[in-house]
């Protein structure tokens, strides 16, 4: 009963997601909220400049909304067939996700606003950004210890350790960390939602493995709402997600998998988007330990290869299999690794 529900979430948030970009484009574009391409980026992106941001919106309103009307109605389904409905915390960690995710969302779309009202491309300051991230972070962990989740995490082929009072500076940090990655993810058309999506595909079959059917819904539905974002997303971009979407993205995904408990796995599924911020801190670094010299031709990495030569899809494509791999292995980890609950 719960893969229906799966499938149902999927399939309407793709629905709602492309059908978005029929209204929110053109509003967009009306409103004149255009991306302002950084100076220092390649130079062919100039061709970009004044595309409509903050197109995020389309995947935010479909996975929360179908997100939190399958899971009620499947909820209501499990009360009139007398099936035990899932735990408080379980449903904590899905509406807190999504809180968490749209937290992230709401931080990102003050970046772009301050941005389209400046008419460049500069924001919030770092620190800005950081300190607002780490309150967000630090609020959901609080909230779901409140709930009764403890500090126990999922180590592959040891089971459940609990790691104590160490448990909320790390799952702060990663989670802060991979909000970031995902954010530097974003800069060449449909790069960004298209390794999401294979993200997503991953936790989906994870929550469904340990039987976490909230999570599941969760999962599929942002799956859907990536793919109907890439209807407007992908070569030739006619929209952006803008820091307000690629900061939900990251978000959701941590809640995912901290609400399975399976933070680790951050590390396996979060893969590309960890290279590409460490491409980015690896260059900084040696450009300043070397006095200008650089290690690669530009960062975050989709850049380098974009410089190398590679087409923008060819980019989409090879980091896509990239992520699939890491999420093949994650899932591995998961099945032979004594995660079945």
């Amino acid at each position: 009963m719960s893969g229906i529900w799966t499938i149902i979430a999927a399939a309407a948030s793709f629905a709602v997601s492309g059908l978005l970009g029929m209204w929110l484009v053109p509003f967009l574009r009306k409103l004149h909220f255009g991306q302002t391409i950084l100076e220092e980026g390649p130079k062919w992106h100039k061709g970009k400049q004044g595309t409509p941001t903050m197109g995020g919106f389309m995947f935010i309103i479909s996975s929360i909304a179908v997100t939190v009307a399958c899971v009620v109605i499947y909820h209501l389904t499990e009360i009139k067939n007398s099936i035990p409905p899932e735990t408080t915390l379980q449903s904590a960690k899905v509406y807190g996700g999504l809180l968490m995710a749209a937290a992230f969302g709401a931080i990102g779309f003050l970046d772009d606003y301050v941005k389209v009202a400046k008419k460049r491309n500069l924001g919030l300051t770092p620190r800005q950004k950081l300190l607002l991230q780490f309150f967000v972070a630090i609020v959901y962990i609080v909230t779901m210890h409140l709930f009764g989740d403890d500090t126990k995490t999922w180590i592959p082929f040891v089971g459940m350790v609990d790691i104590g009072i160490l448990y909320y500076p790390i799952v702060a940090i990663l989670i802060v960390g991979i909000v970031n990655a995902v954010n530097l993810t974003d800069g060449i058309d449909g790069l960004d939602g298209s390794v999401t999506f294979f993200a997503s595909l991953f936790m989906m079959l994870i929550a469904g493995y340990t039987t976490r059917t909230g999570l599941s819904v969760m999962s599929a539905a942002l799956a859907g709402g990536c793919l109907g974002f890439l209807i407007w997303n992908f070569h030739p971009a006619k929209t952006f997600m803008g820091d307000t979407g690629s900061l939900y993205l990251g978000g959701y995904l941590c809640a995912l998998l901290c609400g399975m408990d399976k933070e680790i796995l951050l590390i396996l599924a979060g893969a590309v988007y960890i290279i590409e911020m460490f491409s980015v801190i690896l260059q900084v670094t040696y450009f300043k330990a070397t006095h200008g010299k650089r290690l690669f031709k530009m960062s975050p990495i989709h850049h380098h290869f974009e410089m190398c030569g590679w087409g923008e899809v060819k980019i989409v494509i090879v980091f896509s299999l990239v992520e699939i791999l890491f999420c093949a292995a994650a899932l591995a980890l998961v099945i032979f690794g004594g995660a079945c609950c």
